[in-house]
């Protein structure tokens, strides 16, 4: 298909450089089947001379994928070769990619040769890798800083001896959109036997430009873009492909493009990477970030509510999210209240808008989020929220009793009783915590979420928990600071208890009105 850009995907090449450990095999796997669920047309499965974990990975994964191209890296170097074929043997489907610098600095500093042999180099590689497929990638290493003279040069000669595609990477991430795009129109305008390849772009994010490079580059005529999951990779990162991948969705009306892409499985995937790789999504990351479709100013919720276009140019369903978000914060207006109390099954004439507006105002001032049953609290069970919390606070007291074993002693009032309980623990705190009120009071509260954040203010360390928890197929949130992570973290799973019991009695509430009417 003439407007089809071909994807080929190294998060578990380029990608993995980036972590703090290798991932071990049955993690690439995992990768490697959700990657070509989603519809990567390649997948650069790794480095294999580099280690015998990264060749037996690669051998394990040349087993079970059918739909994608496979591919693995390799030198110059006739071992390289040798060893990326043997390690795809068992594949139907590959391509041996191999890599050389061109740059003047490179060629200099790196390698300490002439341009001329590197050429060699070059071709001496391809036709050692010829004996075992056709199907040959080619990168000019620091294409981006190579004069425009020496990379038309080496591209027609590659192309000559059957490389069927020539990568060009911006290996620093040094280049602009328009500097980029130039490099490839040259290519075209310049390089006779052009047409008789296809031109690849593998774009570093060191200035933040690694998706526009790409987008800059097919329309100049490139037709295969290289990148990774969440943009990870070595230093800054590599080009998205979740954005430059819906960049082209989005923007057919420019770019004309498509893409073998399954776009509904962009969050899956993200997310089954961000989980495997421990790599976590900043809020504001672009297409899937918790932020992405979460709307707190009231003027955009109303808007939201009213045409989802005007604030919104993706919907959530097309990657793979059940809805967007609209986010109850003191700066939500009455339409946004409307809006979730009618979604929870409430009609106007069930509540005071007026009122449960104001308390709103008031416990979203105070708590910052304010959530779904926070609202059918405050409308239905006013009361409890002026008094004082069920589950609440007196002290704790910790001994150490050696470096991989604490203990804790917690005193608390629920109710008007108070209860001291002890907990001894090894590993996560929260966790133990919540095992002992389950057992305690009957409780099977699952823990969802877990993160803890740790700022620096006034010379003091402050820390944000952020906690979600299930308790009878409903999610509870609770997010809270302070200077002492044990006192925030018990009082986190305090207000957790508190908005439940909160849930028990209005579920009560409900059930005596339903009664009392069937009466």
């Amino acid at each position: 298909m003439k407007n089809r850009i071909i994807i080929l995907d190294t998060t578990l090449r380029d990608g993995e450089q980036s972590l703090k450990s290798s991932l071990n095999t049955k993690e690439k796997i995992k990768i490697a089947l959700s990657l070509e669920k989603l519809g990567i047309d390649i997948l650069e499965l790794g480095f294999p001379v580099s280690s015998p974990q990264e060749f037996n990975s690669i051998k394990e994964i040349s087993k079970i994928i059918k739909n994608s191209t496979i591919c693995s890296l390799a030198r110059c170097v006739e071992k390289d070769i040798n060893i990326a074929a043997e390690a795809m043997k068992l594949s139907n489907n590959f391509r041996i990619h191999i890599f050389l610098a061109t740059s003047y600095l490179h060629i200099k500093s790196k390698l300490q040769k002439t341009f001329e042999e590197i050429v060699q180099l070059s071709i001496n590689a391809v036709k050692i890798a010829k004996k075992y497929t056709d199907n040959i990638e080619f990168s000019c290493e620091d294409a981006g800083r190579t004069s425009i003279d020496n990379l038309c040069y080496i591209v027609e000669k590659l192309i000559n001896e059957g490389v069927k595609t020539i990568n060009i990477p911006d290996t620093v991430g040094f280049t602009i959109p328009s500097q980029f795009g130039d490099i490839i129109k040259n290519l075209f305008n310049r390089v006779p036997n052009i047409d008789k390849a296809v031109i690849s772009v593998h774009c570093h994010n060191d200035l933040g430009m690694a998706v526009a490079n790409s987008i800059s580059a097919i329309q100049n005529g490139a037709k295969q873009i290289e990148g990774t999951m969440l943009g990870i990779g070595e230093r800054a990162g590599n080009t998205s492909i979740e954005e430059v991948c819906m960049a082209i969705k989005i923007r057919k009306d420019l770019l004309r493009f498509k893409t073998n892409i399954n776009y509904k499985h962009i969050y899956r995937t993200s997310k089954l990477v961000s989980k495997i790789c421990k790599i976590k999504i900043p809020s504001n990351k672009a297409i899937i970030g918790n932020n992405a479709f979460s709307h707190s100013s009231g003027i955009h919720q109303d808007g939201i509510i009213k045409n989802r276009k005007n604030y919104e140019i993706i919907t959530p369903e097309s990657i793979g999210i059940k809805t967007n978000r609209l986010n109850l914060t003191s700066r939500s207006g009455r339409a946004a209240i409307k809006y979730k109390m009618k979604e929870m099954g409430y009609k106007r004439e069930d509540y005071d808008l007026n009122n449960l507006y104001d308390l709103f105002i008031k416990l979203a001032d105070k708590k910052g989020q304010v959530f779904d049953y926070d609202l059918e609290n405050l409308a239905f069970l006013t009361k409890e929220y002026n008094e004082s919390n069920f589950y609440k606070l007196i002290y704790y007291k910790i001994n150490f009793i050696y470096s991989s074993k604490s203990k804790f002693l917690i005193k608390f009032r629920y109710g008007k009783k108070i209860k001291k309980i002890e907990l001894e623990f090894s590993n996560n705190f929260i966790y133990s915590l919540i095992k002992l009120f389950n057992r305690k009071f009957n409780f099977d509260i699952k823990i969802c979420n877990y993160e803890i954040n740790i700022n620096n203010k006034a010379k003091k360390e402050i820390c944000l928990i952020n906690i979600t928890v299930e308790f009878e197929n409903q999610k509870f949130y609770e997010i809270i600071e302070g200077y002492d992570i044990w006192e925030i973290s018990i009082k986190s799973i305090l207000n957790i208890l508190n908005n439940i019991r909160k849930k028990e009695k209005l579920k009560k509430l409900k059930l005596s009105k339903v009664n009392l009417n069937e009466k």
